[in-house]
């Protein structure tokens, strides 16, 4: 799996995106997704429709592509959820790649390369400092996560925690990236 096709998740969603498990309290709707996955966010965040973007998104960036299949990656990137909260606001996104679009599956041994790439992807929007990043289980899926201060290249007073978690499915990857503006967008 191309690192490189990775880090262009990010740039298609234009945002980093948490994995922290929500408040059950507070969550508003869970979702599910197709390829084996779902979520919950809180109530009070607002879902934000970034799907009609996403295939100007994926041209521009298949512009720069290295290889069919990493232009072939390009065009399977979905876009599950975007969703923001706050103000300055907190952001989430999750992208999926499905392995019957892509066309090839990765393993539990891709993970590490696969998380990497996506966060490296985050150096296109902030300018990132004080990376930590590990592993963890969750069920019976292997996590990746990343978690670093990121400051918008766009608006140098903005400071954030940037948090990607990463896992690979049956039926497809996933990741998570957020940007989260004060400790309440961590929660």
């Amino acid at each position: 799996m191309n690192p490189r096709l990775l880090a262009t998740f990010l740039v298609l969603g234009s945002f980093p995106l948490l994995a922290q498990t929500p408040d059950l309290a507070s969550a508003g709707v869970a979702h599910t997704s197709d390829i084996g996955f779902s979520y919950t966010i809180p109530a009070n965040w607002e879902v934000v429709d970034s799907k009609a973007a996403l295939p100007a998104a994926q041209a521009e960036v298949a512009k720069t592509a290295k290889s069919e299949d990493e232009k072939k990656g390009i065009g399977c990137v979905q876009v599950a959820l975007t969703a923001r909260h706050g103000d300055p606001a907190s952001v989430v996104v999750v992208v999926a790649l499905p392995y019957d679009c892509y066309g090839m599956t990765m393993t539990e041994k891709d993970l590490p390369s696969f998380g990497s790439g996506t966060a490296e992807g985050i150096k296109n929007t902030f300018n990132i400092s004080s990376a930590v990043h590990g592993a963890y289980t969750v069920g019976t899926h292997s996590m990746w996560v990343e978690r670093a201060n990121g400051v918008l290249k766009d608006s140098p007073g903005m400071n954030y925690t940037v948090e990607t978690v990463c896992s690979i499915l049956k039926k497809g990857a996933v990741c998570w990236m957020a940007m989260a503006a004060d400790k309440a967008g961590l929660q």
